[in-house]
């Protein structure tokens, strides 16, 4: 797979020096998917399933600052699993009241988990936005119970009562998988049509095959499905900016119908600021005709470039 240009890199400005150069759209400019790490003041969980380089909060601020960001949404990342103390406090280091919205990470399959959900939301009201759930284990293997919080299985009754959980407590369902697991998540979205579902790094479709990834496409087909354009080296085994990669994501475009796609800032072309036209609908809970110039003037459907809203954090610009 290529290497995808790290957040690190833009807040060095080795790309962001390009893009902040465009000038800033209208409207409300949302970083939809970004991972902060603080391992000196915040050590990682002992099953940590990675040991992430830092990328603290305060470096990120000095990015959303040059950017002009007007809010973001902090995914909850593995190497501190259910330890949700780094995030709350970037909550309450926030740059503005109600900056951040934020990502969550239980045990899918664990009983405790809908009581542990209930008391994060009630903890930090209108902060939380979505489970997040990571499915990436090879063909072949058994699903994971026990150990770090991953891969735990789709069919397990108590992965249904988590999904219930999240839909009673008005969250998304943030799945990161690989192409083989849409079947199963498919079954669950069905069950759950209320409930939105976000599909992060176009389903890292560079690691299924064509067959396993048209059952990812089928997922548009449900109401509240949404496909996240963004970690494209996934799906790219090209360099930079992964030409190999367009016929996937025109894929994913031509399919999104009344869902959509939206993407983090990294999935952004370096002329991206410039190329991308933003029109937000921030009352609306759903992403409305986001659309890239290239695309725009042949569809009009729920696609979402550049820094984007995603469907479920509902911000209203600031002068309202």
């Amino acid at each position: 797979m290529a290497r995808s240009i790290s957040r690190r890199a833009w807040l060095a400005g080795a790309a962001g020096a390009t893009v902040l150069g465009g000038a800033r759209p209208k409207g409300v400019l949302v970083d939809t998917h970004v991972h902060l790490f603080d391992p000196a003041r915040f050590p990682y969980h002992p099953q940590a399933t990675y040991q992430a380089p830092p990328a603290p909060l305060e470096a990120y601020l000095k990015f959303v600052a040059e950017a002009k960001i007007d809010h973001t949404i902090i995914v909850h990342p593995e190497p501190y699993q259910d330890d949700h103390r780094y995030l709350e406090y970037c909550f309450e280091h926030e740059p503005s009241r109600g900056f951040f919205k934020g990502t969550c990470l239980f045990d899918p399959i664990t009983p405790d988990t809908p009581a542990r959900m209930q008391a994060l939301v009630k903890k930090l009201p209108n902060r939380i936005v979505a489970l997040r759930i990571h499915e990436m284990l090879p063909a072949g293997q058994p699903p994971t119970a026990s150990g770090p919080i991953k891969d735990r299985d789709l069919r397990h009754t108590a992965m249904k009562e988590s999904w219930r959980a999240a839909q009673s407590l008005g969250l998304a369902i943030q799945m990161h998988f690989i192409p083989r697991f849409a079947p199963g998540i498919r079954d669950l979205a069905t069950q759950f049509r209320d409930t939105p579902v976000i599909l992060d790094h176009l389903a890292r479709a560079g690691e299924g095959t064509p067959a396993e990834y048209d059952h990812v496409l089928e997922l548009a087909r449900l109401p509240r499905v949404y496909m996240k354009y963004s970690a494209v080296s996934y799906s790219s085994k090209q360099a930079y900016p992964y030409p190999d990669a367009k016929p996937i994501v025109r894929k994913a475009f031509d399919a999104s119908g009344k869902s959509g796609v939206s993407c983090d800032h990294r999935a952004v072309p370096k002329s991206g600021a410039r190329r991308v036209r933003y029109s937000l609908t921030p009352k609306r809970p759903l992403p409305q005709s986001n659309h890239s110039r290239k695309f725009e003037s042949r569809q009009r459907r729920h696609f979402t470039t550049g820094h984007a809203t995603t469907p479920f954090p509902r911000w209203r610009p600031r002068h309202e």
